[in-house]
């Protein structure tokens, strides 16, 4: 059982329109903190000098204080701020003239009247150079068209991944080949649905994801003139990276555009873009929702990766076919007698892919450990 209460040491220091009040005592429970008629009521139970106790005092102000003061617990100590009513200097803190010995000066938060007054003038300096640089600024008229220009843009592309998504996942599982009748659930019309959906992917999602991809070179525009924030290289890297596949390797190649990877490559392009423009959709006007915050930073590890060697095996597959055909090769005039071989290029290109891949990665990294990382907590 708890002994009687004791007194607990009381440190205070003072501003102009404040006081502060800090308590030496760790882990306290059941604080009951109140001010009336001028007087501060404190009693709480902690570890203070005489051990764990109750511990209670009262102050009565010098001067009239709200009634409404502000806690703060930490493990070591209690920290009580009071808002005098006037905004003055005081000589002492304590109506009755001779100090309680529980009762001493906060030497770390201490100041005298000339240097609180020093500070005082320090901060209005501060905000009304703060308030003169912020007019300063012009504000931007089109601020609100902009704003609308990105939702547009971000609304367009979710839908037109979205139209990509669910027309995929619907033939993947319910359509079949031909007619596109919707067949019964089979182990024979499942793979023909399988099978047609692998292999007539281009026909039917390439107008969408030209649209789409074209499109998405806005991207770089808006970052090359300060429209979003988003770095410049990983929006280069992913969208030319893209563009070059669907237009030269697919777009050009009627003999890669029934290879079933094209499904793969179009899916996974499809995937991670249903969570990334709703994600900026929302950021446009200052709204975020955490379970779409975490899947477009989270369902990249996985797809990206993928994504990349679905790419890469397009590209592999693609480069016996361009052999035979010669197509895209340059035959440089004599006397070089010199032919680049577009087959050539490729295979660089296949080395500026992974090394794309691990730019993007990285980025996407950096990214998701700011946005999903633990947060620091400031020391005070």
């Amino acid at each position: 059982m708890a002994g009687p209460s004791l007194r607990p040491h009381v440190h205070w220091a003072q501003r102009h329109r404040q006081l502060f009040l800090r308590v030496e005592l760790s882990d306290v429970r059941n604080p009951d903190i109140t001010i009336s008629d001028n007087v501060l009521h404190f009693r709480a139970q902690g570890h203070g000098a005489k051990g764990d106790n109750i511990y209670e005092f009262e102050i009565e102000f010098l001067e009239p204080v709200e009634p409404k003061p502000v806690c703060r617990m930490t493990q070591r100590q209690l920290n009580i701020t009071v808002q005098k009513k006037e905004s003055n200097w005081w000589e002492r803190l304590t109506k009755q003239e001779k100090r309680p010995l529980f009762l001493a000066p906060d030497f770390d938060r201490w100041l005298d009247e000339s240097d609180a007054e020093m500070e005082l003038k320090e901060k209005e300096e501060e905000k009304i150079n703060k308030m003169k640089i912020e007019s300063r600024v012009p504000k931007d008229p089109f601020k609100h068209l902009k704003k609308g220009y990105l939702i547009m843009y971000n609304l367009v592309q979710f839908l037109g991944f979205s139209w990509i998504f669910v027309n995929m996942t619907v033939r993947l599982f319910i359509l079949g080949k031909g007619n596109m009748e919707i067949h019964l659930f089979s182990n024979m019309v499942g793979f023909l649905c399988l099978t047609d959906s692998f292999y007539d992917t281009f026909h039917t999602i390439s107008d969408m994801m030209y649209f789409c991809q074209t499109l998405a070179l806005m991207e770089i525009m808006n970052s090359l003139i300060g429209l979003v924030r988003s770095p410049l290289i990983p929006s280069v890297v992913q969208v030319f990276g893209r563009n070059f596949l669907l237009f030269v390797i697919l777009g050009s190649l009627e003999e890669m555009q029934s290879k079933p990877v094209v499904f793969f490559v179009f899916y996974f392009w499809s995937i991670i873009e249903l969570f990334r423009y709703p994600y900026y959709m929302l950021s446009c006007i200052g709204i975020e929702w955490k379970p779409l915050t975490w899947l477009r930073y989270t369902v990249w590890i996985p797809l990206y990766p993928l994504g990349g060697l679905a790419e890469a095996v397009c590209i592999v597959q693609s480069i016996p076919i361009f052999s035979e055909t010669g197509k895209f090769s340059l035959e440089l005039p004599n006397p070089l007698n010199v032919t680049i071989q577009f087959p050539f290029v490729l295979q660089i290109y296949l080395i500026a892919l992974f090394l794309g891949v691990f730019v993007n990665f990285r980025h996407l990294y950096k990214q998701r450990k700011h946005h999903l990382g633990p947060k620091k907590r400031k020391m005070k």
